[in-house]
């Protein structure tokens, strides 16, 4: 069964239109298109930002950052998994909440914080949700700290039963959030995205 699930997997990614053009732009990840689809939607970046990319690897967010922000901007790459370097991006291999990330902004907050972290899966539904729930809480956390009051906060979600009560801690810290599935998702999917602006605290 798992077998079968594999080579189903494979062939969809293989045919993935996202992935195509992917490989054709020179993006690291499909994940690069929905990105760019949030922001030519929602303008969540100009030239000169600094931006924090949560969970970067293999890099294709932080590609998309790193061309919007130009180089007057600053884009910070974090993750445990190793990420090859990335024009305009410092790249740092250690947990979000290592102070190195912080260090890197030179003492400066963030225009934006990005989160497509997820958590390494163990196929139990349960387990996974609370795993990547608490990933989130740990990113919100991070925002509280590191985001500008008038920045910008994209956190990836899964749907679950912890969904709402991270929605609910979103919605306690910013004033204006809104839940958003890019077409670059892929639809069986159980993933969705959230905006948040307006970060007012605890």
């Amino acid at each position: 069964m798992m077998a079968r699930s594999s080579k189903e997997w494979l062939r969809r990614h293989v045919t993935d239109p996202y992935v195509r053009r992917a490989r054709a732009q020179g993006y690291r990840s499909r994940a690069a298109f929905k990105l760019l689809e949030f922001d030519a939607k929602e303008k969540l970046f100009r030239p000169g930002q600094r931006v924090v990319d949560l969970g970067a690897a293999p890099g294709g967010w932080s590609q998309v950052a790193a061309a919007k922000v130009g180089p007057s901007g600053r884009v910070v790459a974090v993750d445990l998994l190793k990420i090859g370097p990335i024009t305009g991006v410092r790249v740092l291999q250690t947990d979000f909440r290592d102070p190195a990330v912080i260090e890197a902004l030179d003492g400066a907050k963030a225009d934006v914080v990005l989160s497509d972290l997820s958590p390494n899966l163990s196929g139990i539904a349960a387990v996974d949700q609370a795993r990547a729930a608490e990933m989130a809480f740990a990113a919100i956390d991070f925002c509280l700290r590191q985001l500008k009051p008038d920045g910008v906060f994209l956190v990836k979600l899964f749907h679950g039963e912890a969904f709402d009560q991270v929605l609910a801690r979103l919605k306690q810290a910013f004033g204006k959030v809104g839940v958003k599935k890019p077409a670059a998702s892929r639809g069986e999917s159980a993933e969705t995205y959230v905006l948040a602006r307006r970060l007012r605290g605890l």
